[in-house]
């Protein structure tokens, strides 16, 4: 997105070799210009808060049905996956990480763990961490990651995930277990400080 990737294959082949995280196939969508309003979930802006025309902009869900009915079905007919819920994970940051725990709250039987690094909860004033906690997918079944640092955009970010880390407690979720929040004191918010902590959310997520 800036020009910095986040070397996702580097620290995928070095935890692997480790023995540290379990084989997988990544998969990167590309982002498109229109990448705001693919990843803002819709659903969790109240009917009334935005005009008919303004509500038709926002395209998340449609983006999720193309991850779900169309890409997803490709990887699997073409690759060698397992294509259970328990081995079906969805990551990404800051917007990123609002699409991917939306995703994870509308298609509970298709993803088994969400990840959000820098997670964007301040939009609308923490509108998805609302939804969220009136949609969460069963815990037992499910893990969430979230993160977020201290220094440029992230450094809003605190407070609305203490408010997202209480509401999964307050459903009885796990830490540690089920989902585990995570600060990283001085990282910014750019793709070099997700690069650098990357491997925290995969043995998270993928650990064996």
């Amino acid at each position: 997105f800036t020009g910095i990737d986040w070397d996702v294959d580097g620290t995928m082949t070095t935890l692997i070799d480790a023995h540290r995280v379990r084989e997988a196939i990544v998969v990167a969508i590309s982002n498109t210009p229109l990448r705001t309003n693919e990843y803002w979930p819709a659903k969790a802006i109240p009917a009334d808060a935005l005009p008919a025309e303004q509500r038709a902009q926002l395209l998340s869900d449609g983006y999720l049905r193309f991850i779900v009915e169309e890409l997803k079905p490709a990887i699997d007919a073409t690759y060698r996956t397992n294509p259970s819920r328990e081995n079906t994970l969805v990551m990404g940051a800051s917007l990123g990480g609002l699409i991917s725990a939306y995703a994870m709250s509308e298609y509970p039987d298709v993803f088994g763990a969400a990840g959000g690094l820098s997670t964007h909860w301040p939009a609308n004033d923490g509108a998805v961490i609302d939804y969220l906690a009136a949609h969460l997918p069963a815990r037992r079944t499910h893990r969430f990651y979230f993160d977020h640092g201290t220094a440029t955009l992230d450094a809003g970010y605190a407070p609305y995930q203490q408010r997202m880390d209480a509401v999964l407690r307050e459903h009885d979720w796990r830490e540690g277990r089920e989902f585990m929040s995570r600060e990283f004191p001085g990282a910014e918010h750019n793709e070099r400080a997700w690069r650098d902590r990357l491997h925290v959310p995969l043995e998270f997520l993928l650990g064996r």
